[in-house]
């Protein structure tokens, strides 16, 4: 059914922000329990899950810069975006009520925050969001084999990222991410990095995967539906 993925991607975008943004909360909140590295592999871990879960239902992006990323590939029904990129965004957005409701105590909800100046930060997000969208382009395409292990991939992709990117910026990646907490502990400081570097190198995933795949693979003119993680 139609509607099957696009309420796939809210749920899967709501277990993400919850599951990670409460990772954060409880590494604040208990004297380090998880630690950074914990933290990272929490992230990696649900996103892993969470395409084998529902990945052959929605293709599993569960977040918009991805989505963009699919749709400017052309790997992705321009008719369908929209309603995929308002369900993430609504998914978080309910994440990050039920934080507010379970954890009023916490100044930021796990939001991303930048640590270095903003050229810079963005530049990063820029960078990480690029790594993650190669990647999920180069494992969504080709032998099954790949294709199997594509969740191990995607979330050792952003559990790397977050370990190195973290302290950084906090590595977000991801819009939707990053909105839901922000909205919730209203702090909308540099929210606007993570709005647009992540669609910005997603975008930019685009023509590194064409150098590296078989001809005719992210061609726009392709309006061919939603590609699997």
């Amino acid at each position: 059914m139609e509607g099957n993925r696009f309420l796939a991607e809210g749920i899967g975008t709501f277990i993400l922000v919850f599951v990670g943004c409460m990772a954060i909360i409880v590494n604040e909140s208990y004297a380090g329990a998880l630690g950074h590295v914990g933290v990272s592999m929490v992230f990696g871990l649900v996103v892993m899950a969470l395409i084998y879960a529902v990945g052959n239902i929605s293709g599993a992006h569960f977040n918009p810069a991805v989505t963009f990323g699919f749709l400017f590939a052309g790997r992705m029904a321009r008719k369908a975006a929209p309603a995929y990129i308002a369900c993430q965004f609504i998914g978080a957005i309910a994440a990050g009520a039920l934080l507010r409701l379970f954890f009023p105590e916490s100044a930021t909800l796990g939001a991303t925050l930048p640590n270095v100046d903003i050229g810079r930060a963005f530049c990063f997000e820029v960078a990480f969001s690029f790594l993650l969208m190669f990647v999920i382009l180069n494992v969504s395409t080709g032998h099954m084999e790949k294709g199997i292990m594509a969740g191990v991939a995607v979330g050792g992709t952003i559990a790397v990222a977050a370990m190195v990117g973290g302290p950084l910026t906090g590595a977000s990646m991801n819009p939707a991410r990053s909105l839901a907490p922000a909205l919730f502990s209203a702090n909308y400081s540099s929210l606007w990095i993570y709005m647009i570097a992540p669609v910005l190198g997603a975008c930019l995933a685009r023509p590194a995967c064409r150098l590296t795949q078989e001809f005719g693979c992210c061609i726009p003119e392709g309006d061919s539906g939603n590609s699997q993680t």
